[in-house]
């Protein structure tokens, strides 16, 4: 076999400030044609930076190549290439699937348009062809209502739809090699298969090679052929995927092949009710081409049920099914129709002093913490943002709260003059944990709080979020596609299905014998990607 991709001692060096900091040391590695590679490791550990290389994407001012580095793809010379040749290469021969759509989409385009953009730019197709071109991929990727989506934009679609969208961006002119750079996070465990079948599909007629980066070492054994391994900035183990997985060689390797979430034993089978959901409706206005007539998305359909206090609810269902907007009904962040009661009173008889206490009593930790978190402030500023807003404290007494909270999810508080594009994935989820609890809540909506983390950092936010509801009596309403994470953490489990409540029960009941046939097919997805 041609290679088709091959990387020596490739190490990338940053500037930071007066140092100078190596995030990939002298790594080697080589992709066949027709080859799927996945190239694992936990967060910080040069995956990302390692892709960004093949592309030529680092920052030239601050990113800095050893003398011994090369890079050659289909024969070319990658790190000596010049401009011209690299805009031939980029969305072309080469496409890559980035982590974090919302950062990578064009928030004032709509997602056909930006769909379009790579095929229009490289393959000469005509403005009609390449609608219809990017149609077809939307229905691919499996995008509901085509047509509709076609003219969105990034922020009214959902995070797995977005994922999507980043997906047929990435396809759309058949490229030679695909580097998917955790393509999966955001996406619900049956539309993980589905993808994975489709760039499977696609790999096979387009011989076209995957560099897949992932956390998720259920997906690697289902996917790829061989497997290297990454851990600070280095490879300690690599081969094919499945000698890998029979017989580990490095401890690091069996670390993170032992990292899954175990099931919740002890389940908190409360009777005091904390929140009522009585016959809940929620629309949304959507675009119409008349504009005298109002078309209305039918979000979430006349859901009714009971949170009690002191226990989880895992709310799991496919993207688009309801789910994080219900969490934000709940929180009276958006209009609904129906009836919400927390402790027997219902929200829309509130003044509005007691609404400013119930901002205080339901907290929402949102799905991706870097968005979330204002890059301009302090982690101790945004930590302590809601305190002067709910509570009147000395400068001391603030202080004191701020360094509790990160105490409490395990930040040293001496970080708290950093800002939070210093912090990795999982501490800023942390920070965001800490932003919610120094408040005092009664009543937390997750959402989606360990979709992008790894696995051994995901089980150390579910046992830090164990910990701190032991210690304050909270109690959680867990938003997430991720059925082994909902399995860790959970007491019921509620399933969301098109906006409709289609089953609910103890956890250890849903998960054993599931009711619904729908149930049932996201249980299968979700245990087909166990490591072990």
């Amino acid at each position: 076999m041609s290679k088709l991709l091959e990387i020596k001692n490739l190490s990338v060096d940053f500037n930071v400030r007066d140092t100078k900091f190596r995030a990939v040391d002298t790594i080697s590695l080589s992709l066949d044609k027709n080859e799927t590679m996945a190239l694992v490791g936990e967060s910080g550990s040069g995956k990302s930076v390692t892709a960004m290389s093949i592309l030529q994407l680092l920052p030239d001012l601050k990113a800095s190549y050893g003398t011994d580095s090369s890079i050659f793809f289909d024969g070319i010379d990658i790190l000596n290439a010049s401009k011209k040749q690299l805009r031939s290469i980029r969305g072309n021969q080469i496409s890559m699937i980035f982590q974090e759509p919302m950062t990578s989409l064009n928030p004032y385009h709509k997602v056909g348009k930006q769909i379009m953009e790579s095929s229009l730019l490289h393959s000469g197709l005509s403005r009609s062809e390449a609608e219809q071109e990017a149609k077809s991929l939307m229905e691919l990727v499996e995008i509901p209502d085509v047509n509709r989506r076609f003219n969105a934009y990034p922020h009214e679609l959902s995070g797995g739809q977005r994922q999507r969208i980043m997906i047929a961006m990435a396809l759309v002119n058949k490229p030679k090699l695909l580097i998917a750079d955790e393509p999966t996070t955001a996406l619900d465990v049956t539309i993980q298969a589905q993808i994975l079948d489709l760039m499977g599909k696609l790999k096979s007629e387009l011989g076209m090679s995957i560099l897949f980066i992932t956390h998720d070492l259920g997906l690697v054994r289902e996917f790829s052929d061989t497997v290297s391994v990454m851990k600070d900035g280095k490879i300690v183990e690599q081969g094919n995927t499945q000698q890998i997985f029979d017989n580990p060689q490095d401890k690091y390797t069996k670390k993170l092949l032992d990292a899954e979430p175990l099931p919740k034993t002890h389940l908190l089978l409360e009777s005091t009710s904390m929140i009522r959901v009585e016959n809940l409706d929620i629309f949304y206005d959507i675009p119409s081409i008349n504009f005298l007539k109002k078309n209305r998305f039918h979000a979430v359909k006349n859901i009714s049920f009971d949170i009690q206090k002191n226990t989880t609810i895992g709310l799991v269902g496919e993207s688009g099914s309801g789910k994080s907007t219900l969490g934000r009904a709940i929180a009276n962040l958006i209009k609904y129709e129906g009836k919400i009661f927390y402790q027997g009173n219902d929200l829309q008889s509130y003044n509005s002093k007691e609404m400013k206490n119930l901002k205080k009593d339901i907290q929402i930790v949102f799905q991706d913490p870097y968005g979330s978190l204002s890059p301009r402030m302090t982690i101790g500023e945004i930590i302590g943002e809601g305190l002067d807003v709910h509570f009147s404290l000395t400068k001391d007494q603030k202080n004191t709260k701020i360094e509790e909270a990160m105490i409490d999810v395990g930040i040293d508080p001496n970080m708290k003059f950093k800002y939070p594009h210093e912090f990795s994935g999982g501490q800023r989820q942390r920070i965001a944990i800490a932003r919610s609890i120094i408040l005092q809540p009664a009543f937390m909506i997750l959402d989606e709080p360990t979709s992008a983390l790894d696995r051994s950092i995901q089980i150390q936010i579910i046992d830090l979020l164990k910990k701190i509801q032991d210690k304050y009596k909270l109690t959680y309403l867990f938003i997430s596609h991720d059925l082994k994470v909902i399995r860790a953490v959970s007491d019921y489990i509620f399933v969301m299905q098109d906006g409709n409540l289609v089953e609910s029960g103890k956890a250890d009941e849903v998960f054993n014998n599931p009711q619904k046939e729908y149930t049932t097919k996201l249980l299968t997805a979700a245990l087909k990607y166990a490591t072990n």
